[in-house]
């Protein structure tokens, strides 16, 4: 039995994504070696920090630079600018560390 090959989509920052019905996922805000990462559709509900790390487990919810790889914990919200390589905080994101 043959394997299939994995499809993957052409994605841009920016592009709005959906999944098979049609329903809006999200916009695109990150795209790694791993996929794709979007931001929530406006009128959602937004996800708490307390509540993203009941859906992670013991995970704990740091941010992450996507420049450098740099990461630390999340105070009230992410910080202006990496403190390793000084990118934009465009260029930080959530990320679930165990």
């Amino acid at each position: 039995m043959a394997s299939e090959e994995p499809e993957f989509a052409d994605v841009s920052i920016g592009q709005t994504v959906y999944d098979e019905s049609g329903d809006e996922l999200g916009t695109v805000r990150g795209v790694d070696d791993a996929g794709f990462y979007v931001s929530a559709p406006t009128g959602t509900d937004p996800l708490a920090l307390t509540d993203a790390r009941d859906v992670f487990g013991t995970a704990y919810v740091m941010w992450r630079c996507w420049e450098c790889g740099e990461m630390g914990e999340i105070g009230d919200e992410l910080p202006e600018n990496c403190p390793s390589c000084d990118a934009p905080r465009e260029e930080l994101y959530y990320w679930a560390e165990d």
